[in-house]
C-alpha cells in the first residue's frame, strides 16, 4: 500500500493504492493522522486505487472520522466492490460522504 497528499480546490486529498489490511492499515492511520495535524478544513480519502479494504482499513477510516472532530469534513471516494461495497455493507457510507469519484467528491466540496 501506498499514499499520496496534495491539494485540489482547497480540500486535501489522501490518494490510497493497493492492498489495506492488518498489516498496512497502520500505515494508513498514520498517513491520516499526518493529514488531520495539519487541520484541514475539507480531507478526501480516495481509495479509488484500493484493490482491498480489510476491517483493519474500514477501522482505520472510522478512526479518523473521530479524530477529525467538528474541525476536518471527511469524504471517501470508493468505487466498485473492493471499497464502496464494504463500506455500504458495514453502513459507512452513512458516516461518511461516499463519492465515486474524486472529481464528484471536490464538486461536492465546491457546493456543487
Amino acid at each position: 500500500m501506498n499514499t499520496s497528499v496534495a491539494t485540489h480546490d482547497g480540500a486535501t486529498v489522501l490518494t490510497v493504492a493497493g492492498e489495506v489490511d492488518l498489516a498496512t492499515a497502520p500505515a494508513l492511520e498514520t498517513a491520516i493522522e499526518g493529514v488531520l495535524a495539519g487541520k484541514p478544513g475539507t480531507l478526501i480519502i480516495d481509495l479509488s486505487g484500493v484493490s482491498f479494504l480489510a476491517s483493519a482499513g474500514m477501522a482505520a477510516l472510522v478512526a479518523a472520522h473521530q479524530r477529525a472532530g467538528e474541525a476536518t469534513t471527511i469524504a471517501v471516494v470508493a468505487e466498485g466492490p473492493a471499497t464502496s461495497r464494504q463500506l455500504k455493507m458495514t453502513s459507512l457510507d452513512q458516516v461518511f460522504a461516499l463519492h465515486s469519484t474524486l472529481e464528484a467528491a471536490l464538486e461536492s466540496v465546491r457546493g456543487g
